[in-house]
């Protein structure tokens, strides 16, 4: 008898608390609901974030760090192993510096350009074709631009402590010539956000993992030829042209000018460019996710 009253206890507790959430997303539900563009946008995107974040606390740590090694590999081994023999190099403006100091800025864009790809785009296509993530959290009153400010922000976040780790291990060792390059930590991140915002937007046409593959493909070569170990001037015009119409030098060129101390109107031309990255990403996610899931 007492174990039955005990259960009839239990349920009536679950009961009330089932009922008080229900009633909580109704209250939220009927709120948003009266705001413009409800459909689209209901100002939560913040409840993913803190998604993103929970669940990044039960993830493998060498994952997370080895996107902060890599920058610092490929900064001792280019840097210092090959730097011996390449000696000086010119930053642009006829100064001449050394080539760790040349290369070190670039391996901070590279870094948050790497980051935020794999984070928008596997992480991403899983969650939308294998978790059905996106499904269960769009049945709700969230839109899908609250959804892809949530991921972004979760890229930028991780972006963000890349970014500082990196510019941690390259103070010490003299590679910021500038007191400008502190800046170049907002500047990783709003690189990580125009990568982030066009990753997830290409992944949301993706129909196998095969298909990610050719992100890999495009990123090695951009990484190789885009002036992250050489200047641009080696190439002809026409090569030129080609690569600088491509998003990470114009990062690389961002970074790299803050980190040395090189000011010109040129850098905000630089940023322009991953605000409209953004911009055009934030616009092609929502509604490819609208599509897929509210359509």
């Amino acid at each position: 008898m007492g174990i039955a009253l005990l259960l009839q206890e239990v349920h009536g507790e679950a009961g009330s608390v089932t009922t008080n959430v229900l009633s909580a997303a109704s209250a939220i539900a009927e709120t948003t609901s009266q705001r413009p563009m409800a459909r689209v946008y209901i100002g939560r995107a913040h409840v993913m974030l803190e998604r993103a974040l929970m669940a990044f606390k039960t993830s493998s740590w060498l994952v997370v760090l080895s996107g902060f090694v890599e920058p610092v590999f490929y900064l001792a081994a280019f840097g210092y192993g090959l730097g011996h023999f390449v000696g000086n190099v010119h930053d642009g403006s006829g100064k001449p510096l050394a080539y760790a100091m040349f290369i070190a800025p670039a391996l901070l864009a590279s870094s948050a350009m790497n980051g935020a790809i794999y984070d928008s785009t596997w992480n991403v296509f899983f969650k939308m074709h294998f978790a059905r993530t996106y499904q269960a959290i769009m049945a709700t009153s969230m839109g899908p631009l609250d959804v892809a400010l949530g991921e972004i922000g979760a890229c930028l976040c991780r972006g963000l402590a890349y970014a500082i780790g990196f510019m941690v291990v390259m103070f010490p060792l003299g590679l910021i010539g500038s007191a400008w390059g502190l800046l170049a930590i907002p500047a990783a991140v709003l690189i990580a956000f125009g990568f982030s915002a066009c990753g997830m937007a290409a992944t949301s046409y993706c129909k196998n993992f095969q298909q990610l593959d050719w992100v890999s493909f495009a990123m090695l070569p951009m990484f190789l030829f885009s002036g992250t170990l050489f200047p641009l001037s080696v190439y002809p015009t026409v090569v030129r042209v080609i690569v600088e119409a491509l998003p990470l030098p114009h990062a690389i060129a961002l970074t790299r000018g803050l980190c040395l101390g090189n000011l010109s109107w040129g850098l905000l031309g630089h940023a322009m460019y991953f605000v409209v990255m953004t911009i055009g990403g934030l616009y092609l996610t929502t509604r490819r996710l609208n599509a897929l899931f509210l359509s």
